[in-house]
């Protein structure tokens, strides 16, 4: 089992359930902190997912199912609280006795500056927590191949999310195993793609993320959005796995009890969503995802019951695959990228851990 400096991991990530109630000021307490990305989901009703961040600042929504710019409303997320967050009426996030899924990270220190490498140097501003290697910058793209945003994380990100905000285009998601060369589209059921143009052929370092000259991460004067993930022993993980194709499928080893699982399978096809389960909505048997490329309800394929669901069970070091075929992840042989948070049961200096 492995060691972390982190005690307790719902001072930094949780995922807070709750029950809409169609009115404005509905605060949402219990998370644990004040969070600077709060992603929530309808799970009961067709709903867009709404995404929300505190550099970006309050009412100004994103949805991960679409290619939509920023959405901003005076009915959408109200405050970033001390102890949650408070929404207003929008249905995706407020619907009356609707239950609604929010997963909730951390940042929390302020930084800003200019953009390094090549071309004309644009600003930035963003928030971070280093401790649990996660940091939201805002930055201003310049069209030139080699320009660079600081992460502000002091070591290399394993994955990165960025958004165009100022119009319509994908989201491009940078993941350790894929490589430099490689991105995927949190929007849709795309395998990884192969192009130079989103991140130059480069790694990200300990102080920046490189970019290309596509526009959906670099367009000049185009301003952005990125989420940015570094791996903490016994707290995250990001990597890949080969499923199996069996019903005792593939064991993926975290470190750690993962209390929120996405997983994405590099295959083009109709079931190749980027399932997301947490142990808040359901432990073992876990077989009601959420998709962060679709708008449906839990558990739900397109609108319609699935008749074979994705399972996973959720372990004290790890996740293993339970249904070996039907969804995305079950097909013998097929790769799949994942990102999970979660709690060790062994603090640092061998202490155990506080509870979750």
């Amino acid at each position: 089992m492995a060691y972390t400096t982190i005690n307790k991991s719902s001072e930094h990530f949780n995922t807070k359930l709750y029950t809409g109630n169609g009115s404005y000021g509905h605060g949402i307490t219990g998370v644990g902190f004040q969070p600077d990305l709060v992603w929530i989901k309808n799970r009961v009703d067709n709903a867009d997912h709404r995404i929300f961040d505190a550099v970006r600042g309050t009412d100004k929504s994103l949805s991960s199912n679409t290619t939509n710019a920023t959405v901003t409303g005076v009915n959408l997320l109200h405050s970033f609280d001390s102890d949650g967050f408070t929404v207003d009426d929008d249905g995706a996030i407020n619907t009356n006795n609707n239950a609604i899924c929010s997963w909730n990270w951390k940042a929390g220190t302020s930084i800003s500056g200019a953009t390094v490498g090549l071309g004309t140097l644009k600003t930035y501003t963003g928030s971070v927590n280093t401790t649990a290697g996660f940091s939201v910058i805002k930055y201003t793209g310049n069209g030139t191949a080699g320009h660079q945003f600081p992460h502000g994380l002091g070591v290399a990100p394993k994955m990165v999310i960025v958004k165009r905000t100022n119009s319509s285009a994908q989201w491009i998601v940078y993941h350790t195993s894929t490589g430099s060369t490689g991105a995927t589209y949190l929007n849709d059921t795309g395998g990884f793609n192969t192009v130079q143009g989103f991140w130059n052929n480069s790694a990200p370092n300990s102080t920046s993320m490189p970019l290309g000259t596509d526009a959906a991460g670099n367009g000049n004067g185009d301003t952005y959005i990125a989420y940015c993930f570094a791996e903490k022993t016994g707290y995250s993980k990001f990597g890949k796995l080969i499923s199996n194709g069996s019903d005792d499928g593939a064991f993926t080893y975290t470190g750690f009890a993962p209390k929120f699982v996405m997983l994405k399978p590099n295959v083009t096809d109709a079931w190749s969503h980027w399932y997301m389960f947490d142990t808040a909505r359901k432990e073992n048997l876990n077989d009601m995802p959420l998709y962060a490329n679709l708008s449906t309800q839990e558990g739900y394929y397109g609108g319609s019951p699935a008749t074979n669901y994705a399972q996973i069970d959720i372990l004290s070091n790890g996740f293993k695959i339970r249904r070996g075929s039907g969804w995305g992840g079950g097909s013998s042989g097929r790769e799949l990228i994942y990102m999970a948070f979660g709690q060790s049961i062994v603090g640092s200096n061998g202490v155990t851990a506080k509870a979750r």
